[in-house]
């Protein structure tokens, strides 16, 4: 069964609740196509303004970061519970500004990612190196090491989609080639195949996640396991719409 195209749109600390909204009046007025799962992730304060002015069936709304506690004494934070109340059902974890300015580690990302699951959130789960550990000729073990400390805890990789994320790519302008993006995802679902198995590997969404936009989208058309993209700042574009439609 061929994987389901998915565009994720992660508006990170950007927005008001009048742009936030406006970017899915626009979404609602575009023609999506159909078999094209889109997930946006506005900030925590406008989850409830994204679910309710989203009209698309296709669309689904997203938070940027959960805990991994359903409530209590943590300041600042936001639980799965809280996210699902406001209307959404999927979050990021792994983010890399999350593990490179706030330091989160491998392991408390795995215990999110397990906790959001175990709640009923759907988890766009992100890995990927730095500039330094790609000029080292080390990615693959990186987000092996990354992807691992997932598979320790969580068995069901249902409703986890993986996306790629270069760290030297994001924000940068810089992207990788659809060929070393195709090379790197492949490498990444045959460690899979080794960790969750052969069938599970094969189901899993892997995402492209480096400054992809609505001119260079269409380049990754062909590549085999390149399962869609996970979009930062071309999402709060109108070319957001173009890089939904970009496998048509």
């Amino acid at each position: 069964m061929a994987r389901q195209f998915f565009v994720g749109g992660n508006f990170k600390m950007n927005g008001t609740k009048e742009s936030v909204a406006q970017i899915i009046d626009n979404l609602n007025k575009a023609e999506l196509p159909s078999a094209v799962q889109v997930v946006v992730a506005p900030p925590a304060p406008y989850i409830s303004v994204a679910v309710a002015e989203n009209k698309q069936k296709t669309v689904e709304v997203s938070a940027q970061n959960v805990f991994d506690k359903a409530s209590g004494a943590y300041t600042g934070e936001i639980s799965p519970n809280q996210v699902l109340d406001l209307g959404a059902k999927w979050t990021l974890t792994g983010h890399s500004e999350r593990r490179t300015i706030i330091k989160e580690s491998d392991e408390f990302i795995a215990e999110k990612t397990k906790f959001a699951l175990e709640q009923g959130l759907s988890v766009i789960l992100c890995i990927g190196e730095t500039l330094e550990e790609r000029k080292s000729g080390v990615t693959l073990d990186v987000t092996a090491r990354q992807l691992d400390a997932v598979s320790k805890i969580v068995s069901d990789w249902t409703n986890i989609v993986v996306a790629y994320e270069p760290v030297w790519a994001i924000g940068t302008g810089l992207a990788a080639t659809p060929e070393d993006a195709q090379e790197t995802h492949k490498g990444i679902r045959a460690h899979l195949a080794k960790t969750i198995g052969e069938k599970q590997a094969a189901e899993v969404r892997i995402l492209y996640g480096g400054s992809v936009n609505g001119k260079n989208a269409v380049e990754f058309k062909d590549k085999a396991d390149v399962d869609g993209f996970l979009v930062g700042g071309a999402s709060l574009k109108p070319e957001f719409v173009d890089i939904i439609k970009s496998r048509l």
